[in-house]
């Protein structure tokens, strides 16, 4: 089968296409003809050598997949072949074949594509699980997304409109403005030109904001922690900007407000059956058109070095897809 390979922990300059041999689904899993998979930050973050985990070389990148299942492991009781749907691993989306564990496989609705399905499974999970399950959002609250246009950035303005919230969304440029607005942010803060500090002080009337879903880290990290609301949820993701910021502890301590981390991964291994019931809300919702999951633009796997390229620069809105078959 045709597979990218990472070959060193080296980015972009590391990805090769080539010939590999197909993966064999493990009792627990489901293999899967690809026909779809969406590129994340965290796919090219994986290849520089500075994500939590380092797979062992050469790897097959790609976190998340849409297409037919083939085979199924002798415990797999939901699937069967010839079922549409989308998977997440941590890295193997993008080649013909994949395998993921039957709980992090979802059926994919009828009325959604193969390339719009590789893109919800690990956007609107963490979605999920950071204004759901551990922040808890409530109607009316107000939550600001940092790194707003990207795929986990936009899930989560999208989901929290949905939700009842107020979103404030935070961009790194004027161009990504209308993206945001368009999935449901009130006001937009692009803080390439605009003080970050006193805009939300000036939308919030000075009171600062009930939650924070955080994806920068580094400065911007730093200056929300000045701008949370009593009792409010300041949540880092991930830190794009490079730098794992520090945070004095007297700022939540002021405030009683908690520092809440967002790690969807090793949730969903542990709790399998909130994550599954979570996707299959999920799921429902985007197969309703409550939640529109953005495509940037679609490009074939041969070229998988350009769609990871524009995940590193910032250029892309949503998310990029490799179309695979």
């Amino acid at each position: 089968m045709r597979a990218v390979h990472c070959n060193a922990f080296e980015g972009i300059k590391a990805l090769t296409l080539t010939e590999a041999a197909e993966p064999q689904p493990a009792a627990n899993e489901v293999l899967i003809d690809v026909h779809a998979a969406s590129v994340s930050y965290m796919d090219y973050l994986m290849t520089c050598g500075g994500y939590q985990m380092r797979p062992a070389l050469p790897y097959v990148p790609g976190t998340d997949a849409a297409g037919i299942v083939v085979a199924c492991g002798e415990r797999v009781s939901r699937f069967r072949p010839g079922d549409r749907v989308c998977c997440g691993n941590w890295f193997g989306g993008f080649a013909e074949r994949m395998v993921a564990q039957e709980s992090s496989t979802a059926f994919l609705p009828e009325n959604v594509d193969f390339i719009v399905g590789s893109t919800i499974l690990h956007a609107y999970l963490t979605a999920w699980y950071a204004l759901v399950a551990r922040a808890q959002l409530k109607a009316d609250e107000t939550v600001l997304v940092t790194g707003a246009a990207g795929g986990v950035g936009l899930a989560c303005v999208e989901l929290a409109n949905l939700l009842g919230a107020r979103v404030i969304a935070v961009v790194g440029s004027t161009a990504k403005a209308a993206v945001v607005r368009e999935h449901g942010a009130r006001e937009v803060i692009d803080h390439s030109r605009e003080d970050v500090r006193q805009r939300v002080k000036a939308l919030t009337d000075g009171e600062g904001v009930d939650v924070c879903v955080e994806n920068i880290g580094g400065a911007l990290f730093t200056t929300l922690a000045r701008l949370m609301r009593w009792n409010g949820r300041l949540m880092p993701i991930g830190f794009t900007s490079g730098e794992i910021p520090s945070l004095p502890m007297n700022l939540p301590l002021l405030k009683n407000y908690s520092i809440v981390g967002v790690f969807v991964g090793p949730w969903k291994e542990r709790f399998p059956d909130d994550a599954r019931r979570a996707v299959d809300t999920v799921m429902k919702w985007v197969g309703e058109g409550k939640l529109r999951p953005h495509v940037d633009r679609v490009l074939p796997l041969e070229r998988a070095a350009e769609a990871m390229g524009a995940v590193a620069d910032r250029s892309a809105q949503g998310r990029t897809v490799l179309r695979v078959r």
